[in-house]
């Protein structure tokens, strides 16, 4: 606590101290309803209100926050009543943040007259990769000329953390690109000294400030926690610092943690500290230095006694709220598409023939001529390599380092930091060097970027394409060859594309961009030149500039005889990328018997054109690079069996590779791993012989 009290103007000091008596009264109304209350699970801000309230006070409408599931004094300080955190503590319909679907003290808001908070997870760390995306986008708006601060100052971005999250990796990979890149960011850690019931001295070697040293270019302040004027005047010169130097800081707060880790969690079931910790009480330590400030009992006592009635009134009228109907389930999974049909030229007279790689490059290459808001980052995609299959090539020299740029070995960030530019109005288009990497970015793309629109209501869908090369080819070995999809189905709220070749690659791309939620394009390795045998197909004239081809619209590439169906002496072939051109092959041996269905999109998946072609043919086959075993593919199986038994003349049958697990270095072994031409053939006599 600093000795000497710095000066505050007294409107600020009494509002201040409003917002402290509330958010305390808040967590004492929540204490006298436990039972009530704790159906569903809530922690509260008491014992971080100081620090909370003094940063919350110094927001603007044109700065985005980040808050972390203990900030509910911030919330308030923005400009919320507790009416509208109670209906999130109630899960009520009209819950401003998630419409009843997410935890108390997890905002999303888009008021235009407070500061903007999208979508985040439970807080543990994950924020920080979002909200350093924000940052990174607005400086990415400034150095384009895309903003205009006006009057108000530059906005700034504000990250708050607990200090037991910051041993997260994926917050060191966010510190490392702040530190890197000198974004204008706030990282606020309020350290209570404990973790759930593990405390600091058992889980960190050093607490946040030291930690931050370590990352060159972060700017620390520590603070104590519990004091309004040292927070209020720290805060204030850090706030100035980043709106016009636009650089990030870290400032640690050590706070007392008053009330439990959360209503399931309670404090006198293990802590031994309590007493310490009510000494350092922010409440009466601010009543008191405002008796100081000359400000009368009597006025405090008002405030107070106002506080508490506010907060019993409004809990009342929570209580009374509606609940979400159960229609409202199904809502806001996505956001409406403006692409719903296939449009532009597929074919274009005159045109060129390229290889699948060339036709995505030109795509990206169109849609960044035409928006500036269209970027693309990744590992290798800079401008000395243009990505390790040449996907990116020469786009850092057309359109500059700060549009085309490398990261670093981060895919986590990769991954999340869509959320943040998505958030801020940008088209980020990024990739996983290989969809092996794909694994430490999985928890950023499941809690942050596929949630993102569910969770917040509809406010904040994510805008982003993330591309992943895929599958197996030239001996690429165990961390170079693997397929993945059947894990990325299973996120929701993500739209995912697998083409077989460069014309559907470039519409889906273009669809992609235009599309405002999440989409993960995977692109088979052994498809980009069409160097792999029987892979020609996959090389197409490129469609013109215009061209967009929807998700979930499948196409026959390979027709059967009609006769031969007639007779029902034919099976469709249903499969996605290299299955594909396995299918394709292997068909022409059977002379108009087989048809191949090219699904194009996993998700949203054509399933009329699927049950339509196996109704016609009574036998079905899919084919995947995936070992089979509870894979996609497989539930596609299932799904045909489900909805087409009455039709069928034989088993669905699935293919794929070996259930091992990893795909070989050496090529006899890769060979023997994965499916080829002649397997598929010898499952389609097979499945015709049945």
């Amino acid at each position: 606590m600093i000795e000497t009290k710095p000066s505050i103007e007294k409107k600020i000091l009494l509002e201040a101290f409003r917002l402290m008596a509330t958010a305390k009264s808040m967590t004492e109304v929540y204490e006298e309803n436990f039972k009530f209350v704790s159906k569903y699970v809530h922690a509260t801000s008491r014992g971080h209100e100081a620090v909370q309230i003094a940063l919350g006070l110094q927001l603007a409408p044109q700065d985005y926050l980040s808050a972390y599931y203990r900030d509910d004094s911030i919330l308030l300080s923005i400009g919320m009543e507790p009416f509208e955190l109670m209906l999130q503590l109630m899960a009520k319909r009209n819950d401003p943040f998630s419409g009843g679907r997410s935890y108390y003290c997890h905002p999303s808001l888009k008021d235009p007259d407070k500061p903007k908070i999208p979508h985040q997870s439970s807080a543990t760390g994950m924020q920080a990769i979002p909200a350093t995306g924000i940052a990174m986008g607005l400086q990415y708006l400034e150095q384009m000329e895309m903003s205009n601060p006006g009057d108000a100052g530059a906005p700034i971005v504000v990250c708050s953390l607990g200090d037991a999250s910051v041993t997260e990796g994926e917050v060191a990979e966010a510190f490392q690109m702040a530190a890197l890149k000198q974004f204008p960011i706030l990282y606020l850690v309020q350290d209570n000294g404990w973790d759930i019931s593990a405390n600091a001295e058992e889980t960190r070697a050093q607490d946040a400030a030291e930690y931050a040293k370590g990352f060159h270019g972060i700017e620390t302040r520590r603070i104590e926690g519990n004091d309004f004027f040292e927070c209020y005047t720290a805060l204030q010169e850090v706030i100035a610092t980043i709106r016009q130097e636009r650089r990030p800081f870290l400032v640690h707060a050590r706070v007392p943690l008053l009330n439990h880790h959360t209503s399931g969690v309670r404090k006198e079931w293990y802590r031994d500290d309590l007493k310490e910790h009510e000494s350092r009480d922010p409440y009466p330590i601010f009543r008191q230095q405002l008796l100081e400030e000359g400000i009368s009992e009597k006025t405090l006592k008002k405030i107070e006694q106002e506080a508490r009635l506010k907060v019993e009134a409004d809990f009342a009228k929570a209580k009374n709220a509606e609940d979400p109907r159960p229609d409202d389930l199904f809502t806001h999974d996505f956001a409406p598409t403006p692409v719903t049909g296939e449009s532009g030229e597929r074919v274009p007279a005159n045109g060129e023939v390229k290889v699948m790689v060339d036709c995505a490059l030109f795509a990206i290459e169109e849609l960044m001529h035409k928006y500036p808001e269209c970027l693309l980052y990744g590992q290798d995609v800079g401008g000395r390599l243009g990505g390790v299959f040449r996907e990116a090539a020469t786009l850092a020299q057309k359109f500059g380092d700060h549009r085309v740029f490398n990261t670093p070995i981060q895919e986590a960030f990769i991954v999340g930091s869509t959320v943040g530019m998505s958030a801020v109005g940008l088209k980020p288009i990024v990739e996983v060097q290989f969809a092996d990497y794909i694994w430490p970015g999985l928890n950023q793309l499941f809690t942050e970027v596929s949630r993102s629109c569910y969770l917040s209501n509809g406010k904040w869908p994510v805008s982003m394409i993330l591309r992943v090369p895929i599958g197996a080819y030239g001996s690429g070995g165990p961390y170079h060859s693997t397929s993945v999809e059947s894990v990325v189905t299973n996120i929701r709220g993500i739209k995912i594309a697998y083409p077989s070749n460069g014309a559907d690659l470039k519409g889906l791309l273009k669809a992609a961009y235009h599309d405002p939620n999440p989409v993960v394009i995977f692109e088979h390795k052994g498809l980009y030149w069409s160097k792999v045998r029987g892979t020609e197909a996959a090389r197409c004239v490129m469609p013109g500039e215009d061209y967009i081809l929807p998700f979930g619209m499948a196409r026959s590439v390979v027709e059967a005889d009609s006769g031969k169906v007639k007779k029902g002496d034919s099976l469709v072939v249903v499969t996605y990328g290299m299955g594909v051109h396995w299918a394709l092959n292997a068909a022409k041996q059977f002379d108009g018997r087989v048809e191949v269905l090219d699904l194009r999109t996993l998700f949203p998946l054509d399933e009329a054109a699927m049950y339509e072609a196996a109704k016609r043919h009574g036998r079905c086959l899919v084919v995947t690079e995936e070992p089979v075993g509870n894979t996609f593919a497989q539930s596609l199986a299932a799904r045909i069996q489900e909805n087409c038994f009455e039709w069928l003349d034989a088993p669905v049958r699935t293919i794929g590779s070996e259930n091992m697990p990893a795909i070989p270095l050496n090529e006899t072994l890769e060979k023997t791993m994965i499916p080829s031409i002649e397997k598929t053939a010898a499952a389609i006599e097979r499945l015709l012989r049945y």
